[in-house]
């Protein structure tokens, strides 16, 4: 009816305004599971747009991708002004389970992480296999499968570091950011993986 009373109040408020909410969970199901409450899922179920997720239109990657590497681009004063089709192809065919806003980090990862115009399958790989990308130089293969694996995890997580590291100029809290861990866990693995990283400026 378009009104509603304070709490405590006395008076009705006449208010004109549309509200819309958002939800990844299926409300109709949590009804009837009895983990939302029934008279509000009425209230709110008026006009439902239904947007599936990523993976069902992977047709919309590509014009997302062009959108994120310009903006990013921008903020960032990089002159990446594509991606190579075979990464491309790659993204497209990736299932995307953080939907929307994983692609939008991966490309955000890879514009800074990015030495030339186009971001190519290398510039994700190092967050997702998205392709085979540069053959690294063999591991030694000596000991245990736990300690060979673990010596690889170990490499890898160093080269992460430090090409994240180099992509944001240095910048411990960006970088810790990108790779989604706190500042202090990050301190901890450069100063155990020996990585010289360009003090912070301010």
């Amino acid at each position: 009816d378009g009104a509603f009373e304070r709490v405590g109040g006395t008076k009705p408020i006449q208010v004109d305004v549309r509200i819309i909410a958002a939800t990844n969970t299926d409300l109709a199901r949590a009804v009837r599971e009895r983990r939302f409450r029934e008279d509000l899922f009425f209230r709110l179920n008026v006009f439902p747009i239904s947007i599936p997720p990523l993976r069902e239109r992977p047709e919309d990657i590509p014009m997302l991708v062009t959108h994120f590497v310009h903006r990013f681009s921008q903020e960032m004063g990089k002159e990446v002004r594509e991606v190579a089709p075979e990464a491309l192809k790659a993204l497209v065919a990736y299932p995307w389970p953080g939907n929307v806003r994983e692609l939008e980090n991966f490309v955000e990862r890879a514009v800074i992480l990015a030495t030339g115009p186009a971001l190519t399958v290398q510039d994700f790989a190092l967050g997702i296999k998205l392709g085979r990308g540069e053959r690294e130089p063999d591991l030694p293969l000596r000991g245990t499968l736990h300690e060979v694996s673990a010596r690889a995890s170990a490499r890898a997580e160093r080269d992460l570091i430090a090409r994240t590291l180099q992509g944001t100029g240095g910048n411990k809290s960006k970088a810790a950011e990108l790779l989604q861990v706190s500042y202090k866990t990050l301190l901890n693995k450069i100063k155990e993986y020996g990585i010289e990283a360009a003090p912070e400026e301010g």
